[in-house]
């Protein structure tokens, strides 16, 4: 059986969010979040699947004035969501944590401050780490209504398919976690 929602637990913290074909909005088309928190005042996630081709992870540390490694090594730099979308949020393995880190779940945490930044320029810093821009967030109700519109679906996040999978394949393996081939899934939701 595919993993699908827990009907226990109606908030999806530390899960993804799988786009619908035919979302209208097209910032998410194809569109895979991690979801970092999601209550009864609302949700915030981060697109993790979206490369920015404007900004380079040196480019970034140049602008904050943060020494660029020489192999210019770091990480990709992803369009997070359309909220803020000058802020940085690091979201990482669990096995690195600071002030101001918040533990997503076990596995995963989020860092937004700048000093995570620099200690992965230094070529420290957590084990799996993506790099976003700006983030995903909802008002209280308008998640869970865009749920129902057909708009998103919901599956389990996992490590690998986080942090180990390429950008570009990751919609594609969401959907195939849950068994739905997006060819056979309609844009418009059904009334009974």
């Amino acid at each position: 059986m595919p993993e699908t929602e827990n009907a226990d637990d109606p908030y999806l913290t530390g899960r993804f969010l799988i786009a619908m074909p035919g979302m209208p909005d097209p910032r998410f088309s194809k569109s895979l979040i991690y979801m970092c928190a999601h209550g009864p005042e609302g949700a915030m996630g981060l697109v993790v699947n979206k490369p920015l081709e404007t900004i380079s992870f040196p480019d970034l540390l140049s602008q904050l004035e943060i020494p660029v490694p020489p192999a210019g090594a770091g990480i990709d730099v992803l369009f997070g969501g359309p909220v803020e979308s000058g802020r940085g949020f690091v979201l990482h393995s669990s096995d690195y944590m600071i002030d101001g880190s918040m533990a997503v779940d076990d596995d995963v945490a989020l860092t937004s401050t700048v000093d995570i930044l620099r200690v992965i320029a230094s070529g420290d810093g957590p084990k799996d780490r993506l790099l976003a821009l700006g983030y995903a967030g909802w008002g209280a109700g308008q998640l869970d209504d865009e749920i129902r519109a057909n708009g998103w679906l919901s599956v389990d996040a996992d490590p690998g398919l986080l942090f180990a999978t390429a950008a570009a394949e990751k919609w594609d393996r969401a959907m195939a976690k849950i068994g739905i081939d997006p060819r056979m899934l309609s844009d418009n939701a059904g009334h009974a």
